[in-house]
Parts: structure tokens; sequence; C-alpha cells
């Protein structure tokens, strides 16, 4: 396969996927991972793409409207949504974590619901928002602009102070060996106040994020109350959470 040929490929798998794995994709294609590597840098530098350790994620188009976010595999997400319903009860104090699996799943929070929510995510702050019976509260600070997000010691200061009963913790990556991890470490130390604030903590993982890596350790497994996928928790991809005695739902 020619490079351009390769570039056109990787540009075309990405609307399957929020991220390419360097590995996974030089064994698909049958070449070196270095390759990859280079096609992937040579997609960065032309805006197309964002290079991260192991991989790369695409980078999105700014939408006309702020607050109309795409949802890449909505449907995964939906599903994740649907099995994270019963976790909530009224009266909860709940923290909620950034990212598209938690906005497509604050959509299917019943519209009578009552709980006190914070969360530091401005596209999932507009959606509770419309929510008569929730207690909203947005953390504020340094607004992270790609992903819509605060971050900073003034968003770990006010997490400090609470108690919450549960907390929706979105996944950028999760790996049985590593736990949790993120891209940034500014995300990484929010997620980790977050964690340990919280009675339980839920993470929500749609399969492309299982079996990943990225340069940021937020927890090991061990602090997960249950890890909901879209998957069936007997899918092989899910095999050894199961075994190391994680709860998949």
């Amino acid at each position: 396969m020619l490079k351009r040929e390769r570039h056109q490929y990787i540009m075309d798998k990405f609307q399957e996927t929020e991220k390419i794995n360097t590995i996974d994709l030089a064994i698909e294609l049958r070449i070196s991972e270095d390759t990859i590597r280079r096609d992937f840098n040579e997609l960065h530098n032309k805006g197309l793409i964002n290079k991260v350790y192991g991989g790369a994620f695409l980078v999105k188009c700014n939408s006309k409207n702020v607050f109309d976010i795409a949802i890449i595999n909505e449907e995964k997400k939906i599903v994740v949504g649907q099995k994270a319903l019963p976790f909530l009860k009224e009266g909860q104090v709940i923290i909620m974590s950034g990212g598209t699996t938690n906005l497509s799943f604050c959509k299917l929070i019943p519209i009578d619901f009552s709980a006190t929510i914070y969360t530091y995510s401005l596209p999932i702050a507009m959606q509770l928002s419309q929510h008569p019976n929730i207690e909203l509260i947005f953390i504020g600070g340094k607004l992270q602009k790609n992903a819509m997000v605060t971050i900073g010691i003034d968003v770990v200061h006010v997490l400090s102070k609470i108690k919450a009963d549960i907390c929706f913790l979105g996944v950028s990556s999760i790996d049985e060996n590593q736990g949790l991890t993120e891209m940034g470490y500014e995300v990484s130390v929010v997620k980790k106040e977050m964690i340990r604030v919280s009675e339980k903590v839920i993470a929500m993982a749609t399969s492309d994020k299982i079996n990943g890596k990225m340069m940021h350790k937020v927890c090991g497994l061990e602090q997960l109350h249950a890890v909901i996928t879209d998957l069936n928790p007997k899918s092989p991809k899910v095999k050894n959470f199961v075994e190391a005695g994680v709860t998949v739902l």
C-alpha cells in the first residue's frame, strides 16, 4: 500500500472509531509500527489528527453552534448510558466528568429526576440545565477549549469539599494492568480528586477505550465500583477484567 493510500485508509478508519492504536493498525496493515508513527506524524503536522502516546485521535471540526456536539459512536454510548441508569437514585449527590459518553448518558436521565449534580463539563451542564429538579453546580476554572471542561487548582479545590454518593467517570483509556489513564495531566489530577471524594465510582467506557494506555495514570481498577461498556460482559475483550474481579456490566 502506498503512503497516500495508507493516509486515506487512516482517515477513513476514523469514521468508525475515536482513537486508532499504533500497534493494532500496524498488525492490520502488516507494516512496521515505525511506519505508522511516521504516517501519524505527517497527518498530525497537517492538522488532521492529534498524535498521542500509542496512537492518534481525529481533530474534530468546530461546530457552528458551540453546544451542538457531534457524538461519534453514539449508539454504543447510548448502550452504556442505559446500563448506567439503574445506579441513579433520588436525592443522590453525584459528580459527573466530561466526555460524550457521559453526555449521551445525561440525555437519558428522566426529566423529573431529583439530585444534586456537580460537573466541570460545560456541555453536560447545559444538558442538565433542562432538568427542573436537579440542583446543578458547575465547577468553574480554566477552560480547556477542545474538550469544553474546566481544569486547574480551582476545580480540584471545589471537588475536595464534596462528599459524593457516586461518580460517573468518563474514560479515555482503560487497561487491566494500567487501570484508567488520560492524555492530559491536568484532567488526570481532576479525575483523581473526583474518585477520592466519591463513595462509588462508575467507569463509563465504550469498547474502543478498552485495553488502551495513555501517559497519565488516574487510578487502578480496584478503585472502581463497576465498569460499564457497550459489550456483553462475556465478551473476550473484557474477559481479563472479569477474571481480575472487576464488575463489568
